[in-house]
């Protein structure tokens, strides 16, 4: 009986600390200055949710406690970790004006971003196996390649490049070792991520929410 209390405490736990995660994030989120204006999507808390909670739900414990001191750590030195993800993905879909914020941005060692790299490597190659089982539900979200970026569309891999490049390397190491063991246990994270986000919003199964999709693109 207490094991079980134990548990669910546990699961308590750590259900609050991925919600403290998301609304850190949401908070400087709302700072983030578009060209354009405001996007809607920063007054899409809903969405906002779980699509940040998909992704959270597969993170180690550590993980999720280091990212945290990370927005903490970012919003002490008045520093927006949004705002730096989405200007360090205009090197490749504005390079104009992100040469114009470069300077201005922390600077990573040769040894992390080859961390980076290889950590984004292996994350494309989940994202090829998860579009090739999931045609349907993979044509609803973003390109995967960089390559295919454009001024409007952010691939896959810019966003990880992005986002990856504002983490500690306190994070990334955490991260990198979670993406280490689900590959050597032959895991795929963006599958797990993707059964996370259909079952949050509302469908039996990745399967089903493929079923649907595939009818709709049929008609």
């Amino acid at each position: 009986m207490q094991d079980k209390k134990e548990m669910q405490d546990k699961m308590e736990e750590r259900e609050a600390l991925i919600d403290e995660v998301i609304e850190r994030e949401w908070e400087q989120f709302q700072y983030v200055q578009n060209e354009g204006g405001r996007a809607s999507c920063q007054d899409d808390h809903e969405t906002f949710v779980i699509m940040r909670k998909s992704q959270f739900m597969n993170w180690t414990q550590k993980l999720l406690e280091s990212y945290r001191q990370d927005l903490i750590e970012a919003e002490a030195a008045h520093w927006n970790l949004l705002t730096e993800k989405y200007a360090r993905m205009m090197e490749s879909t504005a390079p104009e004006r992100y040469a114009e914020l470069a300077d201005i941005l922390p600077k990573r060692s040769k040894e992390r971003i080859q961390m980076q790299e290889e950590m984004i490597a292996q994350q494309i190659r989940w994202e090829e196996d998860f579009a090739a089982k999931f045609p349907g539900v993979a044509s609803t979200g973003r390109v995967i390649h960089t390559s295919e970026d454009t001024p409007w569309d952010t691939s896959i891999e810019t966003y990880a490049r992005g986002e990856i490049s504002t983490y500690s390397d306190r994070t990334v190491g955490l991260l990198k070792k979670l993406y280490d063991q689900m590959a050597a246990d032959h895991e795929n994270l963006s599958e797990k991520t993707l059964r996370n986000m259909t079952a949050l919003y509302g469908y039996e199964s990745l399967e089903e929410a493929e079923k649907q999709q595939r009818a709709r693109l049929e008609r």
